[in-house]
């Protein structure tokens, strides 16, 4: 019991000690690890126009020479064309990339098989 307290002393000031970036690359690691069920909700104005679903992840995508981070996100899912939520026949796995700066999303866990 004492080194289980010791340890989680021991966690919580290198969490402390982590710049906030650092803080959510850990928790991405971690969640790419378990898994996740995504969705992410495509709209133009206030309607629905795309879906994807089966996400384990959405990245952003960085400069191959500089490094830094672009204004776009990228990852894989299927695509809901029926916007039912599941992966019907002719619903193909694909690649997909959306804007940071013009793109109206919303990425959130698929509960409906809970």
């Amino acid at each position: 019991m004492k080194k289980l307290a010791i340890l989680a002393i021991a966690a919580a000031a290198f969490f402390a000690g982590c710049t906030q970036e650092s803080q959510n690359s850990i928790s991405r690691s971690i969640q790419n690890w378990t898994g996740t069920d995504g969705v992410l909700d495509i709209y133009a104005g206030n309607k629905l126009v795309k879906r994807f679903i089966k996400i384990d992840k959405l990245s952003t995508a960085y400069g191959t020479e500089d490094h830094k981070a672009r204004p776009y996100r990228y990852g894989y899912g299927y695509d809901d064309k029926n916007f039912n939520f599941k992966r019907d026949p002719g619903e193909k796995k694909v690649y997909f990339e959306f804007s940071d700066y013009s793109t109206s999303y919303i990425f959130y866990e698929n509960d409906e098989d809970k």
